[in-house]
Formats: structure tokens, sequence, C-alpha cells
């Protein structure tokens, strides 16, 4: 599923949900640029998905049509099964990669992130029978999985074997974020191979 209609999901989700949302609440909602929220909300508005009604010379009440609940429906769907996809494929890279490390001894293990994404990396951990050293994220103070989240700026006083960062789109920021924090390149794992590896070509390290 790509990007595209990942957002077309998303405004359709939030327009039934909200009929009185407007185009800066998309745009906060779906973490874009309020242009770009303009412009989803024009192309399925083209479509036939959404209805916007002026209701006062600065308020627009955007209504999903009968048309756009079939289109939210298939979505979902589609959503659906391209997640079951996603993540099998993740639990099976991590598991290879984690196996390794228990049979290394290699058994302390840190999260970075908290959500969904993570909750995956959690239960990979626990699998391969791995100690789950923190959880961290770009601010601490909460509670995730039963942990409190440590602040990943504090990542140097944990003792941690690897980093695992539990975002499943364009996680490369992440990577890029974290060296510069300090963390070793070599002690970064993605949820998927192609991310921490094209990082590594960009910053010399590969062959």
């Amino acid at each position: 599923m790509d990007l595209e209609a990942q957002r077309d999901l998303q405004v359709l989700e939030a327009v039934a949900e909200n009929q009185r949302i407007t185009q800066r609440g998309l745009a906060d909602s779906l973490g874009i640029a309020l242009g770009l929220a303009n412009v989803y909300v024009k192309r399925l508005a083209r479509k036939g998905y959404i209805k916007c009604i002026n209701i006062q010379s600065n308020r627009i009440l955007y209504l999903i049509t009968p048309k756009g609940i079939a289109e939210k429906t298939r979505l979902t769907y589609e959503y659906m099964e391209y997640s079951l996809q996603l993540y099998g494929q993740v639990r099976v890279h991590l598991r290879n990669v984690l196996q390794p490390l228990a049979q290394a001894g290699h058994k302390r293990i840190a999260i970075y992130g908290t959500g969904e994404a993570a909750e995956l990396a959690y239960l990979s951990v626990k699998e391969a029978g791995l100690e789950l050293a923190a959880i961290f994220a770009d601010e601490g103070g909460q509670m995730f999985l039963g942990m409190p989240v440590q602040d990943i700026r504090a990542q140097h006083l944990v003792p941690y074997d690897l980093l695992v960062i539990a975002a499943l789109d364009r996680p490369e920021a992440a990577v890029n974020q974290l060296v510069q924090l300090g963390v070793p390149l070599e002690k970064l794992q993605t949820l998927r191979p192609a991310a921490a590896t094209r990082t590594r070509r960009s910053n010399g390290n590969g062959s």
C-alpha cells in the first residue's frame, strides 16, 4: 500500500469521524503541511469521496459521500492486508537478527520508539529470549509495556548491545539522529534491513 493510499484513508477516516474538522486539523492529525492537506482534500473531492460545503464565509463543512464510505472500506481492508504482510516480514527479519545475538551472549536489547512498531519489536525480543534493557523516546517520563520510557539523550547511561529503531516508515532520519547523539552505527537495527544498509553506505562504511 503506497503512501498516497494511506493518506487517502487517513483523510477519509478523519472526515468520517469529525465533519467539523478543518484543513489545519487534518494537517496536524496527518503530520503534513497545510498546503499538502489542501491538495489531498481537493483531490478526494474531485473523485467524489467527500463534499466541501461552505457554511460560513470562513468555514467549510466536510462530508464523506457514499462513494467515499465504499472507498474507505476498500482501503481499510487493503491496509489490513498490507499490515499483516509487513508485520510478518518484520518478525522474520528481527528473528534472523536477534537469534545470533542470543547465541553469542549479547542479550541486552533496547527499543527506540513507542507504539505498534515498538510492540512488534518487543514481541520479537521476548521470543528470542533476550532482555529488554530499556525503551527510549525523544522525551521520557511516560510508561510503555510496563517500563519507564527514558529520554534518548540519556542512552549512554544504559548498557545495551543493540538498539532497535521501532519505525516502519522512513527510519533513515532516526538512524542519522541517533548517530549524531553518539549511538554507534553498528549498534543500530531497523525493522527492515534496507534503511540501515543505505545509511551505512552513505556514511562510507559499506562495501
